[in-house]
């Protein structure tokens, strides 16, 4: 592998010249695009905004022959290909892919070369929250009715290496910056489960989000609809069948909740599927219940067999750090949410687990914000957090709208010093619930790390052996 910075010499047989596809971004998804491509014989370059990528000596063994081109975008480079193909860590509105844009550059990403690949149908799901938990859940009840499935995505692993000629269908997780390089999708089912602030350092507003979000719904056969999320429904003019999901009792044949005095039940029209108590421990709470309710109604589009899938509900074991009990010790839970990385997730956390808890709730909130505004989260934090812990760079914001709000809180410097001081603090039947509401990379190298070091001080203050 060469690394450039220079101009790119011209070829006539696109197939061959490198400098004719450009593949934008050396993570995972720049990674299976570039095996995807040399696996078909096509040529192509590297371009990754670092200065020096983590992986570059893998790219470098992998494919020796791809010229590689490293640091701020070049405009001129970019606009001499003919295609691009973007990672979803890199914004199309840098100024040199638009250049490349208005000249002409076809710009895509790696599920728009899946699409076009993939013979199987897909099931797309997307969301400000929940959309991995869906996604496996649709998954695993798939594979319970015996079919070949690739499972993966935006969640891992990444689409173009599930393709597979064997499959019966792809369910697929996709990202809001997935979809804008995304034209040739026509899912069989496609889903927003919901939309809330999320990402407004690549974004201008909250419509722009949307907006993005929305192209999940185009040409597919039937769209998945939350009834309590006004950006769910399709915007634009869509012929595609309707099955709608929600925490009320359904009409029709589509999903939702009967309430009664020995509890809930999950419904499709007035069909009685299942009752909460029923459930997984990893689909506790009312957010819990939506999200198989939504898989339901994804799983209806493949026509598997109900009793195969609300057996799945029985048993899922839910996702790392997603609403996951650590542990829980004298009477107290310890909850990992730490893949809320957005207000709107939290919401949902707080709102899902408040009624199942009979004491108090702590909640850990903090880290990057992404210039989302907090305010949504307090009406809530008053009427069911006891006291709120603060954490990483976006803490003094969360201070003072809880200051203002009346709600009691404290900053800290670390998880471990969090847990420690609440340990001392808790009593039997009280709750603490990590679920940040903001990303976690101004202190941990993704939110994996955050929910796994929350986890080991859990073990350490509260339960040492």
């Amino acid at each position: 592998m060469d690394i450039e910075h220079s101009q790119p010499s011209h070829a006539k047989d696109a197939s061959s010249d490198p400098h004719k596809t450009l593949i934008l971004g050396m993570g995972a998804s720049g990674r299976s695009v570039a095996d995807y491509l040399s696996a078909q014989g096509e040529a192509f370059s590297l371009v990754d905004t670092r200065l020096k990528p983590h992986n570059l000596k893998e790219f470098q063994a992998a494919f020796p022959e791809a010229p590689c081109w490293l640091g701020p975008l070049d405009a001129d480079l970019l606009a001499s290909a003919e295609r691009l193909i973007v990672s979803p860590g890199i914004p199309i509105q840098d100024p040199a892919i638009e250049y490349a844009s208005a000249h002409g550059v076809e710009i895509l990403g790696d599920i728009e070369i899946f699409c076009r690949a993939a013979k199987a149908p897909i099931i797309a799901i997307t969301g400000s929250n929940a959309k991995s938990t869906v996604t496996s859940l649709v998954g695993a009840m798939a594979q319970a009715a015996g079919l070949n499935v690739g499972i993966g995505g935006n969640l891992g692993p990444t689409a173009l290496s599930l393709l597979d000629e064997a499959r019966d269908a792809y369910i697929l997780e996709l990202s809001s910056f997935q979809l804008e390089t995304t034209f040739s999708l026509h899912a069989r089912a496609a889903s927003i489960l919901n939309v809330s602030e999320d990402h407004m350092d690549r974004y201008a507003d909250l419509i722009e989000y949307v907006f993005a979000k929305q192209r999940i719904y185009h040409h597919c056969q039937t769209a998945i609809i939350n009834r309590g999320d006004k950006y769910s429904a399709p915007l634009h003019a869509h012929r595609a069948q309707h099955i709608s999901f929600g925490l009320d009792l359904p009409e029709g044949q589509n999903y939702g909740l009967h309430h009664e005095a020995t509890g809930t039940w999950l419904m499709r029209g007035r069909e009685a599927l299942i009752h909460t108590q029923d459930l997984s421990p990893a689909l506790l709470g009312q957010h819990g219940a939506l999200n198989a309710l939504a898989a339901l109604a994804l799983a209806e589009t493949l026509a598997l067999p109900l009793a195969t899938s609300l057996e799945v509900l029985t048993h899922f074991q839910g996702l790392d750090h997603r609403c996951q009990l650590v542990t829980e010790h004298q009477g107290v839970r310890w909850i990992n949410d730490s893949k809320a990385t957005n207000v709107g997730a939290t919401l949902a956390a707080i709102e899902g687990i408040a009624p199942e808890c009979k004491g108090r709730l702590w909640l850990i909130l903090g880290g990057d914000g992404k210039q989302a505004d907090f305010s949504p989260l307090i009406a809530s934090i008053s009427r069911h957090v006891h006291a709120c812990a603060l954490l990483g760079r976006d803490a003094p914001l969360f201070a003072d709208l809880l200051t203002a709000a009346e709600v009691t809180h404290q900053s800290y410097t670390d998880l471990d010093a969090i847990v420690q001081d609440l340990a001392a603090k808790v009593q039997p039947n009280d709750w603490v619930l990590l679920s940040p509401a903001c990303a976690s990379l101004d202190m941990f190298a993704h939110f994996g790390e955050r929910g796994r070091l929350f986890s080991e001080a859990v073990r350490t203050w509260v339960c040492p052996s």
